[in-house]
């Protein structure tokens, strides 16, 4: 029983509590008139004198690059593709080692063109069931500088 009463009194004094704050916002809502604020005009501002400056051409700079920075070597190549993700140059990762490759092919151009050509269609079954994926975007001539590098290593 004394809980009962305690917990009326309690909901009592909080809807007491609840009444009196919200006519406070009430009251406060009244008091608050808007003020005007004045209208403070500025003086047109004059235009500020344009000052052209002398036209210069513009002088367009070749870029001289050397032949020797064009080109990338077939090692640079690998190291900046996806062929560290499944081959390593000294042992078997995904696919076989690029040592074992090398040892494997004679570095001719016949192999050259024909493993360039494995690199960007893909290939599976030479070197067990792991397939290597295809890589079309990459130019014949890069994929064999990347195959030139690899048979020579032997």
């Amino acid at each position: 029983m004394k809980i009962t009463i305690l917990s009326k009194s309690a909901m009592i004094m909080l809807a007491a509590l609840l009444v009196a704050c919200g006519a406070e916002n009430k009251e406060e809502k009244a008091v608050v008139v808007e003020k005007e604020t004045p209208v403070v005009k500025e003086a047109p501002k004059e235009p500020e004198p344009t000052v052209s400056e002398p036209e210069v051409e513009e002088v367009k700079e070749e870029a001289v690059v050397s032949e020797a920075s064009k080109t990338i070597s077939g090692e640079d190549k690998i190291a900046n593709s996806d062929c560290l993700s499944c081959h390593m140059k000294e042992r078997q990762v995904v696919g076989p080692a690029f040592l074992d490759i090398a040892a494997e092919y004679e570095n001719n151009d016949a192999n050259v063109s024909k493993l360039a050509t494995k690199v960007i269609e893909g290939g599976a079954g030479v070197w067990g069931e792991a397939a290597m994926p295809p890589h079309p975007t990459l130019s014949e001539e890069d994929a064999k500088d990347m195959v030139r590098y690899i048979l020579g290593l032997s």
